[in-house]
């Protein structure tokens, strides 16, 4: 990353008190450079109260409230819009609950302007590229996990080995070219949906390899329902992304 690009790594929060303290000194451990922007649904276990409080001594540390839990998706995009409207160069999304590892900060900077390769406008934290690899997580939502990118792969048409992963950088002049309010996933479907719509925009992508380590504190925010939510929004995508051929 040039070393006069301003980078902006945002944190959508619900009951992350158990994390988000740790995870916050990490980032800054791993990228001193860059600023955190946490976007809270009005969590009741203090976390948003926390983040206020830590902000009004730490100027690289902002938080942004909402009034309750409106979806993973919409959370991402409020941190997508603010790094657009406050001029950073580069934007990362990344769990609150250390599934997403600080350490793989620099690679994913890097990553975005590769040697002989052009710039890279989304630079993936890869689970499924040499290298990556998942802990932690039982058979079931393996396949479930290996299952849902291939079938997005395909109907969507993606390159990208890891279409579900929320570990990214973006390029922000790039989502400026981007309209928000065609999206129409709010829950996990988000990362499948954004990486199509970035598609659609000639955007070139990128991998780097990760180790995926499951939550060991607080708790899942995943359901069968949103599961199958995601599942009929990318099957949704994909008539669309065969029709647009």
């Amino acid at each position: 990353m040039p070393p006069d690009a301003r980078a902006l790594v945002t944190i959508a929060t619900y009951n992350e008190i158990e994390n988000l303290p740790s995870l916050i000194e990490a980032i800054f451990r791993y990228a001193p450079q860059v600023d955190i922007l946490v976007v809270d649904d009005n969590s009741p276990d203090g976390t948003g109260r926390w983040c206020d409080e830590q902000a009004a001594k730490e100027p690289r540390l902002r938080c942004l409230h909402r009034e309750g839990k409106q979806g993973l998706g919409t959370a991402i995009v409020a941190g997508l819009r603010y790094a657009i409207d406050q001029g950073y160069a580069y934007v990362v999304n990344m769990d609150a609950d250390f599934s997403h590892d600080p350490q793989y900060l620099p690679a994913l900077f890097e990553g975005m302007n590769r040697n002989g390769q052009g710039e890279i406008d989304v630079m993936i934290g890869s689970r499924y590229i040499p290298g990556g690899r998942i802990e932690g997580w039982p058979l079931k939502r393996h396949f479930m996990s290996r299952a849902i990118n291939i079938y997005s792969r395909l109907v969507l048409g993606l390159v990208s080995k890891d279409c579900s992963g929320g570990f990214r950088c973006y390029r922000t002049s790039r989502l400026k070219q981007f309209d928000f309010s065609t999206l129409r996933s709010r829950g996990y479907s988000f990362q499948e949906e954004m990486l199509w719509h970035m598609k659609q925009l000639g955007c070139r992508f990128g991998e780097t390899p990760i180790t995926f380590v499951d939550r060991q504190l607080g708790s899942s925010k995943i359901d069968s329902g949103e599961a199958l939510s995601s599942l009929a929004i990318i099957t949704a995508l994909g008539r669309k992304n065969l029709l647009g051929r």
